[in-house]
């Protein structure tokens, strides 16, 4: 029995992990792959049988990731952002709410047949759009302007304010209250989830914030410790309001990332990393629990019950949540094209399957298979559809190729002006309000601010650009910021110019995992490229053609050219590093620094730096 649960175990974390690798290979919603690979390994195959393999432990463990997935959450999103999108966002976790549980209700009711109590508990299960979703759209779609903020926020309190409303209507019906009781105590147990939210998550995070403002833990144990204090708060709030723990564990997660006097950013990182594995061992656990008897509700109810989500719940929902805002048409269409369900549905729904069957509710065992296709139906439809919707409505762009340069010296200015006139997106940020004076003269983009800082991912509009350039003339504020930047643009698209020539013993001062990849040849360094501008060094852009190839290019400028960038045929952005071999082709556009007459400069051979 032990070996059996022990293989088990190993096969979620490792399908659950495999199936997100696959899923960025494939540039597919990882949640898709998931489904997939927990429906392949559970009714199946039959290799995973996870009430075998936790037991009664099963959905206690279920509501403590979910709770930890929701802090994560939480410690995502900044209050300043609600300055201007902040009646936006009240609308849609109230008002959208109520109309997309009534509509569904409804829906429930003449499509899928359900008692009007079931009906009622089932639209309050799939008012969620979790974060478990929408948080990988949205990195992968990459939205410009404040939609993306708001949708952030939609995903993320929706989770919790479902989950309250469900326990809620489920309270209703196992009581057997009233209509008019019903609606009392769902407003009043809103109002005691809210209070408790309040109260509880305002305590834990002080605990914390204290315990690291006077540096009673170290910072090692920083994660660790915050971690115990979710679980704790969570169980803790769920004893006085069952299911406000979500609640509570989301708004302790907004109160750490707003306050501005401790840092978090290792209980940050360790959290996105155990919410990723969180993520996709639940996924694989929940689908590995249908049962191919499941399929038989996959039929024309259950296709109308989709559409009609789809189709007419969620758009009537946005418009009559947002009549009033200053939002565009543009910004309505793709909220009401993007409500994918997550995990948090999914597990309340399998949880209420159990106890209402036991209860003698004959239609309680439709919950969890019509659940899981409306997460499967919505995920794909919505993962396979928003990007090219919002591209569509133009709140994306295609395949970004523009730059973020951490430095604005008057020779990277140079640098960034010929990418500006190809086409690209150019953003220079810098401490030194000259450097940005000198840029914005030259009617390049810019951000006066540190590119280390905590907030400095928020406060960018990042829209149109897909890599870092890092090149400070401090090594170590380049090596920080590539790492800062990886999980935006990630490690490929991450460049590291290093500060000056390094002699051997210098060169294990930023270790090779602690930088991005090393920008346009092995000696180039910005030491060395200040010195070649301040000689007459000019910047230049030539395009190749058949009659004028590459060849003809060395020749004509007899080696004396460090290439930076190339642009090819399909206006992608190449950027000229070490670690690729430079071969540039016929219709491509090379962006080089043009040396002049080598008397001027000091003797290097350009095809050893860059070949």
């Amino acid at each position: 029995m032990h070996e059996h649960s022990l293989i088990g175990l190993s096969l979620i974390i490792g399908l659950g992990i495999f199936a997100q690798w696959f899923s960025w290979r494939l540039h597919l919603p990882s949640i898709l792959i998931l489904l997939i690979f927990g429906f392949l390994a559970g009714p199946i195959t039959e290799i995973i049988n996870p009430d075998e393999v936790f037991g009664d432990l099963l959905f206690p463990l279920v509501s403590l990731s979910v709770a930890i997935i929701l802090f994560e959450g939480g410690l995502s999103l900044k209050i300043s952002k609600l300055k201007e999108i902040g009646n936006t966002v009240r609308n849609l976790v109230t008002i959208c709410v109520a109309v997309t549980w009534v509509l569904i209700t409804a829906a429930s009711y003449f499509i899928l047949e359900f008692t009007l109590e079931l009906s009622a508990l089932f639209g309050a299960i799939l008012v969620v759009t979790g974060p478990t979703v929408v948080l990988p759209l949205l990195r992968y779609i990459k939205p410009k302007g404040k939609i993306g903020e708001i949708i952030r926020w939609e995903g993320i309190m929706n989770d919790p304010v479902g989950a309250i409303l469900a326990v809620l209507v489920f309270e209703a019906i196992i009581t057997g209250s009233s209509t008019g009781g019903t609606t009392v105590s769902i407003i009043l147990g809103s109002l005691n989830a809210l209070f408790i939210g309040l109260g509880i998550s305002a305590i834990g995070a002080g605990i914390l914030y204290i315990f690291i403002k006077k540096y009673w833990i170290p910072e090692y144990l920083h994660p660790l410790v915050a971690l115990a204090l979710v679980i704790i708060t969570f169980t803790l709030s769920n004893v006085f309001q069952p299911e406000s723990g979500l609640l509570t564990v989301t708004l302790m997660g907004v109160f750490l990332a707003n306050q501005k006097s401790v840092a978090i950013g290792s209980i940050v990182k360790f959290k996105e990393n155990l919410t990723i594995l969180l993520i996709s061992a639940l996924f694989i656990i929940l689908s590995a629990r249908l049962k191919i008897s499941d399929l038989d509700y996959l039929n024309w109810q259950s296709a109308a019950f989709l559409f009609a989500l789809i189709l007419v719940v969620r758009p009537v929902a946005i418009f009559l949540s947002t009549i009033k805002h200053k939002i565009s048409w543009q910004e309505k269409i793709f909220l009401s094209w993007l409500a994918p369900r997550g995990i948090v549905a999914a597990a309340v729904s399998s949880i209420f399957a159990i106890y209402l069957e036991q209860k003698g509710y004959e239609d309680a065992k439709k919950l969890v298979p019509l659940t899981f296709i409306v997460i499967i139906g919505t995920v794909s439809i919505y993962g396979l559809s928003a990007l090219p919707v919002a591209r569509w409505l133009k709140l994306a762009l295609p395949n970004p190729q523009g730059v973020l340069i951490a430095g604005a010296h008057d020779w990277i200015c140079k640098i960034a002006v010929p990418l500006k006139e190809l086409g690209f997106r150019v953003l220079l940020i810098d401490t030194n309000s000259q450097n940005i004076s000198n840029a914005t003269s030259l009617e390049l983009e810019t951000h006066y601010g540190s590119v280390l800082s905590d907030s400095i991912i928020d406060e960018l509009e990042l829209s149109g650009i897909g890599k870092l350039l890092s090149m400070t003339s401090n090594d170590e504020v380049n090596a920080l910021a590539a790492l800062h930047f990886r999980e935006i643009f990630s490690n490929e698209e991450v460049y590291h110019l290093p500060g000056k020539t390094k002699n051997k013993e210098d060169g294990k001062q930023v270790p090779f995992n602690l930088r991005g990849r090393l920008l346009f040849g092995k000696s180039i360094t910005f030491e060395l490229l200040s010195e070649y501008f301040a000689r007459g060094t000019e910047v230049k852009a030539t395009k190749l053609t058949e009659n004028f190839n590459f060849e003809d290019y060395t020749n004509k400028f007899q080696n004396n050219f460090i290439p930076l960038f190339l642009v090819t045929e399909q206006n992608d952005l190449e950027i000229v590093t070490t670690d690729i071999p430079f071969a540039p082709t016929p219709n491509q556009t090379i962006i080089s620094l043009l040396l002049g007459d080598s008397e001027n400069f000091d003797k290097i051979n350009s095809q050893k730096i860059w070949s």
